[in-house]
């Protein structure tokens, strides 16, 4: 069986649809009678700047663990802004097209969102090549773009909605990272044995305890210290820039500090509040690679996993969840809705309000108060993701469903 997927992001970047992609893909690939092909950009995301070692040519092609990777063509735009990451969307979805035009046919196809321009790719391809197409909906585009004041309602969300509403009738099967997305669809008419819930789980031989290491904490300098860490794209969605907000509460205790590791839109934002309460507990820093994200976690006492407090954002589970309670750390979960429910069931964290700063700081502060409480949290949530969430499982049951799509 050829599997031919289509997705923006792919490692060396380390977003969450660049590590779901890698880690089915190879772990499918693992199957004797099974061929898997990925199309996708030149890695740049999100600065828009290619990674070292890479050119921009019109076409290359990879193997990486079994994978035939072809990476194609890419408009580079950085993660901030709406007109040049449209024109990097729409550049890949016509350049993903001829790239899939050029492969060998496949027997099945698989498109994923965000953004869906990727999904519309998938579709002209699925249809020209006369194959089974998957759309694997990462995330409810385009509600969540007004939901972070990125556009307005009119004229063009509208029309996004209608290709929106086209995709979901036209797939031949929809994959929903979440149950709230399958009752999403369900609720707009989209048949329920249309669509299979397949979660979003981590790689635990990767991600797994670890003692803190000794050499990143002193160059933090964190050694001896309750590490808060928000680790992650930091984005009009995820409410970081209320971070500062809450460290400004611990600025005197010396034994309390604050990480913020990653990249996104909303970094600058952040970095100039640091600098206007004068934090000297926060740290705000680059993105890192996926090995460093592990580092990070084991160094961290306390995880933050923050949205803003919207109701679209109830439906969403952060990817992040599940490495964390892989690394067995507790977490501070300021996002309701199925992420909640999920942390609740693994007994391995805690909830406030999104945006709810009063709250976040009740938290840490009875945490920190019961750091053996905090190692209990962290074992639950460990033992909670080998048996519910193992990528490697949840990747096997993905291939039987395609099996199952293709038989049919």
């Amino acid at each position: 069986m050829h599997i031919l997927f289509l997705s923006h992001y792919f490692p060396p970047e380390t977003n969450a649809p660049a590590s779901r992609t890698y880690e089915h893909a190879r772990q499918w690939a693992k199957s004797p009678d099974v061929r898997v092909t990925v199309i996708t950009n030149h890695p740049n995301h999100p600065y828009g700047r290619l990674y070292n070692g890479y050119k921009n040519q019109w076409l290359t092609r990879e193997q990486t663990d079994g994978i035939e990777v072809l990476r194609v063509k890419t408009y580079l735009a950085p993660n901030a802004g709406f007109a040049k990451r449209i024109l990097n969307y729409l550049f890949y979805m016509l350049a993903s097209i001829i790239a899939g035009m050029r492969a060998d046919r496949p027997d099945i196809l698989i498109a994923t969102s965000p953004q869906f321009f990727c999904a519309v790719a998938g579709f002209i391809v699925s249809c020209c090549k006369g194959c089974p197409f998957v759309f694997e909906l990462r995330d409810i585009w385009p509600a969540s773009i007004v939901s972070v004041g990125a556009m307005r309602r009119g004229l063009i969300i509208r029309s996004l909605e209608k290709l929106e509403f086209f995709l979901y009738r036209h797939a031949t099967r929809i994959v929903a990272l979440t149950d709230a997305f399958q009752r999403h669809l369900t609720d707009r008419g989209i048949p329920g044995d249309k669509i299979r819930v397949i979660k979003n789980g981590t790689d635990l031989a990767f991600f797994s305890p670890r003692p803190a290491p000794a050499e990143l904490a002193r160059k933090l300098g964190a050694e001896g210290k309750f590490v808060v860490s928000y680790i992650g794209t930091v984005g009009m969605a995820h409410a970081a820039e209320n971070i500062p907000e809450i460290a400004k509460h611990f600025r005197d205790r010396p034994d309390i500090c604050f990480l913020i590791v990653g990249d996104g839109a909303r970094k600058n934002k952040i970095r100039e509040l640091v600098k206007q309460k004068k934090l000297s507990n926060v740290r705000v820093l680059p993105g890192v690679s996926r090995r460093e994200v592990a580092d990070y976690y084991a160094l961290t006492d306390l995880c933050l996993v923050t949205l803003r407090n919207q109701a679209i954002f109830r439906t969403v589970i952060p990817s992040k969840i599940f490495e964390i309670m892989a690394m067995s750390k507790p977490i501070l979960c300021s996002v309701d809705g199925e992420c909640l429910e999920i942390i609740e069931k693994a007994e391995c964290g805690v909830f406030a309000e999104p945006e709810n700063v009063g709250q976040m700081v009740q938290a840490i502060t009875r945490l920190w108060e019961q750091k053996e409480r905090c190692l209990s949290l962290g074992k639950n949530g460990r033992q909670f993701v080998e048996i519910h969430f193992n990528r490697d499982d949840l990747a096997r049951a993905y291939l039987d469903f395609l099996r199952t799509v293709v038989r049919e």
